[in-house]
C-alpha cells in the first residue's frame, strides 16, 4: 500500500483519536469511577497468512489494566489491527516476576534499582523480547496498519524512526525474533547504566534504559525500519491525563534524574 494512502489512515486516526478523547473527558466527568478491564490475554482471532520470523504477539504492560475509555478504545482498535496476533498484557508483578525468574541475575537485580515505572518496562520488555520474540507497543501506541502486512516475512526484526526527519529510532514500538543480538548489546547498556547511573553525563530514563540506549547499539547498523507515520503512532487515543488519571504525575516525565535510582540501604 502507497505511503500516501498510509498517512491518510494515520490522519483519519488522529481525527477519530481526537474525538473519543474529546466524548471522554465527559464520559468521565459524569462517570468518575468507571473503568475498563485490558484482558491479560487475547488469542488472535484469524490465522495469519504472513509469516515472518517474528512471533504473532502483542506485549503491552502498564501500571494497571483497569484504565479509563480512551485508553481502553485504543486498545479495541489495535486489536482490531492485529486480529492475528495474540495479545498479552503483564502486570508491574508480573514484570519482575518474570525477570526474577528467567533474567540473569545482574539484570534482575539492576531491574530492582528503578524507581520508575516506564524505566523498569524499558528493560523488561527488551528482555522479554529477547528470550520470546513478538511486538512490543506502549499502552498508548496505535498501529497505523495491519501488523501482518507490515512485517515482511524476510525480517527477523522491525524498528520504528522519529523525530526530525526520522532519523532516531524509538522503542515504544519494537519487533523482533527471539534471541536478536541488538537487544542483548541494549540490555548489556542498560544494565550497566544502572550500575553507574551516578557517573553517567547524560542521566534520566530517557538515557538511561529507553531510546538513546536504543540508537546507541543500532548506530551504523543495516536493520529493517521505518518512520513511525507508516507503523505505529503516540497518543491518537488517549492522553497523559487519560493514562494516569487514577496516578497523577505517574510519567516518567515528572521524576527528577536523581531519583531514578533507589537509595542503597546501609543496613
Amino acid at each position: 500500500m502507497s505511503k500516501f494512502f498510509k498517512m491518510v489512515v494515520n490522519r483519519s486516526i488522529r481525527l477519530v483519536g481526537n474525538l473519543v478523547k474529546a466524548f471522554s473527558y465527559l464520559f468521565h466527568l459524569v462517570f468518575p469511577n468507571l473503568r475498563f478491564v485490558i484482558p491479560e490475554y487475547s488469542k488472535a482471532k484469524l490465522t495469519s497468512r504472513h509469516r515472518s520470523a517474528i512471533p504473532n504477539v502483542i506485549w503491552q504492560t502498564n501500571y494497571s489494566n483497569r484504565c479509563t475509555l480512551p485508553v481502553y478504545v485504543n486498545y479495541l482498535f489495535n486489536r482490531l489491527m492485529s486480529l492475528d496476533c495474540d495479545y498479552r498484557y503483564v502486570s508491574t508483578e508480573a514484570r519482575e516476576a518474570f525477570l526474577r525468574d528467567h533474567a540473569p541475575a545482574d539484570v534482575y537485580h539492576a531491574y530492582l534499582k528503578l524507581n520508575d515505572g516506564a524505566a523498569q518496562a524499558d528493560l523488561w520488555r527488551v528482555v522479554n523480547l529477547h528470550l520470546n520474540g513478538g511486538i512490543y507497543m506502549d499502552i498508548d501506541a496505535s498501529l497505523v496498519w495491519p501488523i501482518s502486512q507490515t512485517l515482511k516475512p524476510e525480517y527477523d526484526a522491525f524498528y520504528i524512526k522519529f523525530k526530525k526527519n526520522n532519523t532516531q529510532f524509538t522503542n515504544f514500538f519494537l519487533a523482533t525474533k527471539p534471541g536478536n543480538q541488538h537487544y542483548q548489546q541494549v540490555i548489556e547498556k542498560i544494565v550497566s547504566n544502572i550500575t553507574h547511573y551516578h557517573a553517567l553525563k547524560k542521566k534520566g530514563v530517557y538515557n538511561t534504559t529507553g531510546p538513546t540506549v536504543l540508537n546507541h547499539v543500532l548506530e551504523g547498523e543495516q536493520v529493517h525500519s521505518s518512520p513511525r507515520g507508516y507503523v505505529c503512532i503516540q497518543g491518537a487515543f488517549t492522553n497523559e491525563y487519560f493514562q494516569y488519571l487514577d496516578k497523577p504525575k505517574g510519567k516518567w516525565t515528572h521524576l527528577h534524574d536523581d531519583d531514578l535510582i533507589k537509595a542503597v540501604s546501609n543496613r
